[in-house]
Order: structure tokens, then C-alpha cells, then sequence
């Protein structure tokens, strides 16, 4: 590895700065061949310089679309085994409903990224000034504001930790050059002929065109993104303060103080509430439909938006962000308790745990009681703290407990009688008298360990 071609390396040197461990998203094209070969030299000058050493991973991303994708896998690990680098392959499968393809395997690609990073890992990326305007130009073939057009920064935050891509000021140009004097093996990858992809169809036929007019067009359209990303960050530093009054400990963004606001801010607030939640950003016409059909839904109606993989619902005057849920009301779950003290739930509900107690509210079953977990109530219930029984929706009212959570409540039954809906009640049938020796069962939520036991 001869020192050619020293700026690339320099600007590498610059981004990485105090970083010691890196994960590369490595595919085996020239691009990312280079930027991999990069990080190699720049960790061996860390060696050499006896500076705190550089902890390199590659991770390929084996998408099942091309017939080589298998030889490429093999081609990936066999540099990183020449290089030293210790290399790691994933397979995907596609899920092309939404977006299509292309985004389907950007998608699939960052979802690995994300579950692949260990702690104090950065993520590094291959992107160059080419593809920049390339992403640039769809954004606004696609309608997109400042946001859209600001295209990829050259750091962010991603997965708990940072995403750099060092090379977002170099050209395919000058990537080639580098790596025929570095005498680079890469793969090329047949499908990037193909014109029916638009990033493709950018590249072959219209950038070309636009260089050969305009030589400096890729850097001026980098300035352009650049300006635009300045501009989305100012913004987001003045609508912080009022952002953060609008929005819930729960997460929630309020709805009656967006109605004051003009239109420009409220759709400004919306779009950063939504960013701030890890969604991409929704067109100009999903915003105005998630406004008037969700958030000015008539007060009796339970609206709901379907957003990408979530859906945008209301609720006591609030707008929240749910994930695409499974049906689970009518289902049973048998619980032997003399065999499983714990019990997993589906669609990643969580797990329940069974413990005893003496001062605990519920009850414990009678020989030859049935012991079950069920979804969805309807009816009069009784339960502990009220004189009067209420039906169920009133009772959900009451509790506070949102719509598309009620029938994701685990209800524990003894035979076909309601004793408690975990976590939120105990009805009167279900309660533990002072001299009865109680039942403890801990409901642990997916995201929520350190979950209260009822």
C-alpha cells in the first residue's frame, strides 16, 4: 500500500478524528472498496505511529437480488482477509410494498447497520460527491422542501451512536483514479446498467449531460444541500422551545396549540415532531391528510393515518405514533403455572412473571380453576376501588387507557371469569382478601424493563 493520492487519506484522517472503532458498509464496489482501503492505511499509520490503535469491521449486505450475490460475498471476504479486517455478512429480505426496491434494500441494508453496532461502533458509509447530486435530484423530482434537499450530511446521529460518510467531498473521478494506481479490485455490479431504477436512470443519462454542460455541477448542487441543511438546522434550533412545549413525556405532540399556530408552523413542528421519532419524512400531501383527517377528525370518530410502517392516531386531544400492530383480541394463552413461571407474550407484547405475595391484590386459583391469558373485553366489569360496575369502553375512558391498547391489555382469567387486566386492574372476583395468601404477576413490556408489578 504505497502513500499515493494523499488528500483522500488526509480528509479521511479528518472525519474519523478521536474515533477507535468502526463498522464499514462494505459491498465490494469501488466505492466503498476504496473507502475500506482507506481505513486500512489509516489504521497502519496508527500502528506505525504507535497512537491508539483503529478497530476496523466490514459488514456486507447479501440482498438476494443479483445471481453473483453469493461470488460477492465471497469476493468481500476474501479482501478483508487480505486486509485484516474482520468481516461479517448479512442476508435480507425484502419488503418492496411500500417503496419499491430501491428503497426496500436501503432499508434492509440500515436495519442491519443498526443491529450490528456495538457499543462505541460508528457506522461509516461510502457515499461520494456524485451520489450526493444524485440524491439531491430526486429529492426534487420528488417535491421535497429544505429537508429533503439537504440530502446526506456528512455526520449524524444513527443508531445511539454517529454515521460518517468521509468521502461526501470526493468524486466517482477521483475514486477511480485512486484505485487504479492503488491497483483495487472491486466488483461491478450489473444492475446499475439497468434504467428502470431512478438512481440509475440519473446516472446514465442525465448527470452525464449536466457535467458535460456544466463540469462544477456536482459541487454545486453539494453547496446547494449544504445551505439547505443549514437552513433545516437553524430551524431546528428555533422551533426547539416550542416543539418541546407541544410535545408529551409520552411522546405525544398536543393538538390545540397547533391550531393557533399558522400553517407553515404547525406542518414545520409536525415534520420535526416525526423526525424526532426516527420517520422519514412525509410528502406536503400526507402532512395536510394526517392534519385534517386525523388530528380534525370529529371528536367521536378514532381516526387513524397508516405512515410508512406506523400509523399517526388521536387520542385525548394528542396525535401519537403507533407501530403496525397484529391482531391478537380473541386469543387464549394457556399458563401453567406449576411448570412455567413465565410467560411470552405475542407480537412483542412482553413477558409476564409469576411471583408470590402475601399483601398482593390478587388472588390465587382454586384447585381445578383453569388459568388463561385473553385480549379484548366487552361488557360490565366490577373491579377494586369502585362501588358500581361500568361497561368497558367507559371503563378504558376512565383508566386512561388509549384505544389501540385496550385490546393489546393481557387479561388473566380463572375458568372464563375476569380476575385482572394486568397492569391496569383487578376486579372485585379477582381480589386478594387479608388473610388469603396473594398472587404476584410482574408484566415486563418490550421497551420497558423496569415495568411496575401489579
Amino acid at each position: 500500500m504505497t502513500n499515493t493520492h494523499e488528500p483522500l487519506l488526509t480528509m479521511l484522517a479528518e472525519q474519523v478524528g478521536s474515533y477507535r472503532k468502526i463498522l464499514v458498509g462494505f459491498s465490494g464496489g469501488l466505492d466503498s472498496t476504496v473507502l475500506l482501503h482507506l481505513l486500512v492505511r489509516l489504521r497502519n499509520q496508527c500502528r506505525q505511529s504507535q497512537r491508539e490503535p483503529l478497530a476496523l469491521r466490514a459488514i456486507h449486505i447479501h440482498h438476494g437480488l443479483n445471481s453473483k450475490a453469493d461470488s460477492w460475498v465471497e469476493h468481500c471476504s476474501q479482501v478483508c482477509a487480505d486486509w485484516q479486517v474482520d468481516f461479517l455478512t448479512e442476508k435480507v429480505s425484502l419488503d418492496t410494498r411500500q417503496d419499491g426496491i430501491e428503497a426496500a434494500a436501503r432499508d434492509a441494508r440500515y436495519q442491519s447497520f443498526r443491529r450490528e453496532l456495538q457499543q462505541d461502533e460508528i457506522l461509516i458509509t461510502a457515499q461520494h460527491l456524485d451520489d450526493q447530486a444524485e440524491t439531491f435530484l430526486l429529492a426534487l423530482k420528488r417535491g421535497s422542501g429544505p429537508a429533503g434537499l439537504s440530502s446526506m450530511p456528512a455526520n449524524m446521529r444513527f443508531a445511539g451512536t454517529t454515521l460518517l460518510r468521509p468521502l461526501l467531498n470526493a468524486s466517482r473521478a477521483e475514486l477511480e483514479k485512486y484505485a487504479q494506481v492503488q491497483e483495487l479490485k472491486w466488483i461491478e455490479d450489473d444492475s446499475n446498467q439497468d434504467d428502470r431504477y431512478d438512481r440509475n436512470f440519473l446516472r446514465l443519462h442525465i448527470t452525464p449531460l449536466l457535467n458535460q454542460r456544466w463540469p462544477h455541477f456536482p459541487q454545486a448542487v453539494s453547496r446547494s444541500a449544504n445551505l439547505c441543511g443549514e437552513q433545516e438546522q437553524l430551524l431546528d434550533e428555533l422551533l426547539s422551545e416550542a416543539l418541546n412545549e407541544v410535545t408529551s413525556s409520552e411522546g405525544a405532540i398536543f393538538i390545540p396549540p397547533l391550531i393557533t399556530y399558522s400553517e407553515a408552523k404547525r406542518n414545520a413542528l409536525l415534520r420535526r415532531w416525526l423526525a424526532w421519532l426516527g420517520m422519514k419524512m412525509p410528502s406536503r400531501e400526507q402532512l395536510q391528510r394526517i392534519w385534517s383527517e386525523v388530528a380534525l377528525a370529529r371528536q367521536d370518530a378514532e381516526p387513524c393515518f397508516r405512515l410508512g410502517q406506523h400509523d399517526i392516531r388521536r387520542y385525548r386531544q394528542q396525535l401519537w405514533l403507533t407501530p403496525l400492530y397484529q391482531r391478537v383480541a380473541g386469543r387464549t394463552i394457556e399458563w401453567d403455572w406449576g411448570a412455567e413461571q413465565k410467560l411470552t407474550l405475542p407480537d412483542s407484547l412482553g413477558e409476564l412473571i409469576l411471583a408470590e405475595g402475601n399483601t398482593f391484590k390478587i388472588r390465587a386459583p382454586v384447585k381445578h380453576e383453569r388459568v388463561t391469558i385473553r385480549f379484548g373485553i366487552q361488557g360490565h366489569i366490577s373491579i377494586v376501588g369502585r362501588q358500581h360496575s361500568r361497561h368497558s369502553k367507559k371503563l378504558w375512558q376512565e383508566l386512561g387507557v388509549a384505544p389501540w391498547l385496550r385490546e393489546r391489555t393481557p387479561l388473566l382469567y380463572y375458568n372464563d371469569q375476569l380476575i385482572a387486566a394486568l397492569g391496569v386492574f383487578v376486579t372485585k372476583e379477582g381480589q386478594c382478601l387479608a388473610d388469603e395468601k396473594g398472587i404476584s404477576i410482574q408484566y415486563v413490556h418490550t421497551m420497558d424493563r423496569d415495568a411496575p408489578t401489579y
